[in-house]
């Protein structure tokens, strides 16, 4: 049986206890009318207490939890900072306010509760990041030497298919991702789904995940928090991750094209590995000589293909007859397509 049901008894119960003191004493002395009047208020209390006990007990605490559970721990942490910090500012005026004039030195100090701390947690979450900037700059100022506090402090999401592709440990060990690295529970549980995945090779990519996990765990340079923090009311992955980062006004790092598209039209941040890994590739200009080692043919008559040491295709003219051989070539062309950078190129010497 759900709690609810419990709720609505205990309400009924208590309700109906209510009913039957009300009637006795609104009832006049007959006897008659006494007890019908108290049978009648025991019943309405009883349906009152059948009816409205659950949206004044579990309904409220729900959606309390709901809320909470949406909220960032930095959100939580200056709001309970800034109600403790206009509490004891009202306690302290509360004396002085308490020898105005009556009424209004026995109703100020209470007032005066209210006001400042309602402004201590609207001023505490308002600058928040400035907040766990100063503590995450007081607590790891040893580790991060010469970052800045707002750096060291960011807070990065990371989606299911990053943490699946590993890259993301390798970045995080040269320290190019301060802050932390926040993996909630509703990802995490996506990993754990696809591992266990009757399809081997799903079930292969989502053991890739768990042992990439455990290696930014790992990792000195990376802070990686798993948070329980969920987003109510919606089911997809992707669209609690672009909720979630709208709310904690932080970034999501990943390499899923679909949801790099969704977040940026909802002005989400996000921080794209394939991007990353386009924009440190090898710049070579036209005109310019490399060795490249060339391993197949091409789709035209005559073209060899072979590859830079960071994965770059590079199109050699008249490249069939240096199958397997490793030759230096002069780049024609620089092409950059959707799917990373190309290079065209023919034999040294060959015009």
């Amino acid at each position: 049986m759900s709690a609810d049901f419990f709720i609505r008894i205990i309400g009924m119960a208590v309700f109906s206890v209510l009913g039957v003191y009300v009637g006795n004493g609104l009832t006049p002395y007959n006897q008659d009318k006494q007890l019908l009047y108290t049978v009648t208020f025991t019943l309405l209390g009883a349906l009152i207490g059948l009816v409205l006990t659950p949206y004044i007990t579990t309904r409220p605490i729900r959606a309390l939890r709901a809320l909470l559970g949406r909220l960032a721990a930095e959100t939580l942490f200056s709001a309970l900072i800034g109600l403790v910090i206009g509490l004891l500012t009202a306690a302290l005026l509360a004396f002085p306010l308490s020898l105005l004039p009556s009424p209004v030195g026995k109703v100020m100090p209470m007032i005066g509760v209210l006001i400042f701390g309602y402004f201590g947690v609207a001023v505490f979450t308002t600058r928040q990041a400035d907040i766990t900037s100063i503590l995450g700059g007081l607590t790891r100022r040893e580790e991060n030497t010469g970052a800045s506090p707002a750096q060291s402090s960011r807070t990065i999401l990371l989606d299911t298919s990053v943490i699946i592709d590993g890259r993301v440990a390798d970045i995080a060990k040269t320290g190019f991702l301060p802050g932390t690295l926040l993996i909630p529970r509703f990802v995490l549980n996506e990993l754990q789904y696809i591992a266990d995945s009757p399809d081997s090779l799903r079930r292969q990519r989502g053991r890739r995940g768990m042992e990439v996990l455990a290696e930014l765990q790992k990792t000195s340079a990376a802070v990686v928090r798993i948070s329980d923090v969920d987003v109510e009311g919606v089911r997809e992955v992707d669209d609690k991750l672009v909720i979630l980062a709208r709310q904690m006004k932080c970034p999501i790092l990943t390499n899923d094209f679909n949801l790099n598209r969704i977040a940026e039209l909802q002005g989400v941040v996000i921080l794209n590995i394939n991007e990353l890994a386009n924009a440190v590739k090898s710049v070579v200009l036209p005109g310019e000589y490399m060795s490249v080692n060339v391993i197949q043919e091409g789709k035209e008559i005559n073209q060899g293909v072979g590859y830079m040491e960071d994965g770059t295709m590079v199109v050699v003219e008249n490249g069939n007859k240096y199958l397997n051989k490793e030759i230096t070539v002069t780049v024609t062309k620089v092409l950059q397509t959707a799917a990373g950078r190309m290079i065209f190129a023919r034999p040294e010497g060959k015009e």
